[in-house]
This record gives C-alpha cells, sequence and structure tokens, in this order.
C-alpha cells in the first residue's frame, strides 16, 4: 500500500514538474516572440505608418469640417468651434509628419530633439481639449448668472505656465541631459493630463447636471445632454490612459513610448489616448452653427 502511494506521489510531481516546465517554456516562446515583434523594421513600419494615415485622416476631417463652419457662418471671426477644429487640424497634422518620419525621430542623436516632437503635440493636445473645458465653464457660469470674466485669461495662463515649465525642461535637457531631469518631464506631462482630466470632470459633471435640471419638454435637452456626458466620459477616459502610461513609463523603461521597438505599445496608446477620442469629440460635435448669432455662438475676444 505504501508503495502504491508513494508511486502515486511520485507521479503527481512528475506532471506538476513537466506542467511547470510547459508553462516555463511558453512563457518563454511569448516572450521571445514579443521580442522579435519588436526589434522588427517591418512591425515597427505598420505600427508607425497606420498612426500617420489615422492622424492625417482625423486631420483632414477637422480642416473639412472647419472649412464647412467657415462657409457657413463667414461674417464671425474666430469663434471657440472654430479654434477647437483649427488646433485638431494642427494636433494631428504634426503627429502625422512625426510618425511618417518615424525612423529618423525616434533615431535622433540628439535626445531632447526626440522628446520634443514626441512631446509637443501632447501639449497641443491638452490646449486644444481644454478649450472645449472653458467653452463649458462659459456656458455654466452664464447660466448660474456668475462672473466669466477670469475664465479666459485663467485659460490663458494655465496654458502659458505649462508651456513654460515644459521649455525650461526641455532647455536644461538640451544642456545636461540626465535620467533625473527626464523623470521631472514625465511626471510633469502627467501633472498635466490630470489637469485636463480634472476639468473635464468638474465642468462636464456640473454642465451635465445642470442640464438634467432642465425641464424634459425643453429643446434640445436631450441631445445636450448625450453631448455632454458623452465628450466628457471619451475625455476623461483619454486623460486617464495618458496619465496611467506615462507614469508607468517613467519608472519602468519597459513601458516606454520614446524608442522605436515598442511599436503595438505605442499604437494601442496614441489610438486610445489621441486618435479614437478625436475621432469621436470631432463626429459628435459635427452639428454646424446656426446662421443667425446665437447666444452660445460668439467670437474669441
Amino acid at each position: 500500500m505504501r508503495e502504491l502511494a508513494s508511486s502515486f506521489a511520485a507521479a503527481a510531481a512528475a506532471a506538476g514538474a513537466s506542467s511547470s516546465a510547459s508553462g516555463a517554456n511558453a512563457a518563454a516562446a511569448l516572450r521571445g516572440w514579443w521580442d522579435d515583434v519588436n526589434e522588427s523594421p517591418e512591425w515597427q513600419d505598420a505600427a508607425f505608418f497606420s498612426l500617420t494615415a489615422a492622424y492625417a485622416l482625423v486631420s483632414a476631417v477637422a480642416l473639412i469640417q472647419l472649412i464647412r463652419i467657415q462657409r457657413r457662418v463667414p461674417e464671425f471671426g474666430w469663434t471657440t468651434q472654430k479654434v477647437f477644429h483649427l488646433m485638431n487640424f494642427l494636433v494631428n497634422g504634426v503627429r502625422a509628419v512625426v510618425f511618417g518620419f518615424h525612423v529618423h525621430v525616434f533615431l535622433l542623436p540628439t535626445r531632447v530633439y526626440k522628446l520634443v516632437l514626441l512631446d509637443l503635440p501632447g501639449l497641443l493636445f491638452f490646449s486644444t481639449y481644454t478649450l472645449l473645458v472653458l467653452f463649458w465653464a462659459e456656458i455654466y457660469h452664464q447660466a448660474r448668472s456668475l462672473p466669466t470674466d477670469k475664465l479666459r485669461p485663467a485659460y490663458i495662463a494655465v496654458n502659458a505656465v505649462v508651456y513654460v515649465i515644459q521649455v525650461c525642461i526641455w532647455i536644461y535637457l538640451g544642456i545636461n541631459d540626465n535620467s533625473t531631469v527626464e523623470l521631472v518631464s514625465k511626471i510633469f506631462i502627467v501633472a498635466v493630463s490630470f489637469v485636463a482630466l480634472l476639468g473635464f470632470s468638474v465642468y462636464g459633471g456640473r454642465l451635465f447636471f445642470l442640464l438634467r435640471r432642465f425641464p424634459i419638454e425643453s429643446k434640445g435637452r436631450q441631445k445636450k445632454l448625450y453631448e455632454v456626458g458623452t465628450v466628457t466620459a471619451i475625455c476623461v477616459t483619454c486623460f486617464l490612459i495618458r496619465c496611467v502610461v506615462v507614469a508607468l513609463s517613467a519608472f519602468d523603461s519597459d513601458v516606454s513610448l520614446e524608442v522605436l521597438d515598442h511599436p503595438i505599445l505605442d499604437f494601442f496608446y496614441y489610438m486610445l489616448a489621441e486618435i479614437l477620442p478625436s475621432a469621436l469629440v470631432l463626429f459628435i460635435l459635427r452639428k454646424l452653427p446656426p446662421k443667425r448669432v446665437s447666444a452660445q455662438y460668439h467670437p474669441i475676444n
């Protein structure tokens, strides 16, 4: 009986060892495949040229919409809506050019130049979508009979501070390239993204609940609820993704976004953090302004 028990125990141990070995071999094979994909020029070109095409498409859509708005209301100057579409055109256009020349960009001998080309469009993305927060804040304050005169200066001041600090970081990196300052730069981008996330959460949420208190029979109430709620959810999600991924990349080189040999990571990050949010927001806010002047459509002063 003891011999039978010993035989069963030995067989179980052998099976366990075999299973562990198989699992280790599968993990090693997967790791090897992943490394081959990351180091493959074909995969790199496929990922970055796909991003180039996607960014170019979104940029073209924003430009076409801007032209349609200008043709619809040519008598007005640069309204918030026009500036928003212009900035979307620029952000996505710059990204398309950068990723179109990805081999040259990622292999630049001076690291700070690469960081400028990769991080500057991200700052422009921040400015573009915080402009939407500004627009919602103005609507909310007007609806609540609150002063709006400090909102626009606050938007300009926040963006000015962000760009000044980032330029100072780039200048310092150009003089003294070290890992500590690069870590500070990434943490700063996380903080900037969190500010945008907070802005959408606060003013998107406030405007949404303000619209919910309107009478059900109010004209356009349901559509505006859908627009504000959906755009808020999209923008909060995309800036949250940016916060998490950039924070991880600051402390783990395997999650770095500034290298050529992470094509799959870069593809999904930029697709989820910028391309899809931009495309969805442009689609949701595709309605042209009315030909007549309305209280909610006014030029930027």
